[in-house]
């Protein structure tokens, strides 16, 4: 008993690793636009958090302070869209369970 038992534990946790690593390679293919001056600025971040896009409404470039805050607000946005749509797929896969990836 102890042996099928055993089995059907490694069966569960290669099926666990095998989802885990499909999860991963989907976050890997996200794209998150974060938005600040009400679309006035557009930063695109993929899945590992790297910028891939950055749109800059021409009225904004008369202020550089101003500007150097809304593309940072626009940057946290989208990275925090990419953590939260991580989180949510890894939680799918572990049940909740709080493993790194």
């Amino acid at each position: 008993m102890f042996k099928n038992g055993m089995a059907s534990m490694m069966q569960k946790a290669q099926k666990m690793q095998a989802d885990m690593k499909l999860a991963q390679d989907e976050i890997k293919l996200l794209s998150c636009v974060g938005e600040s001056a009400s679309g006035g600025i557009k930063i695109t971040v993929n899945g590992r958090h790297q910028t891939t896009a950055v749109e800059i409404s021409e009225h904004l470039l008369d202020d550089r302070e101003m500007l150097e805050d809304l593309m940072m607000m626009a940057m946290n946005d989208a990275s925090s869209q990419v953590n939260k749509i991580s989180e949510e797929k890894m939680q799918g896969v572990t049940g909740g369970l709080n493993l790194p990836f």
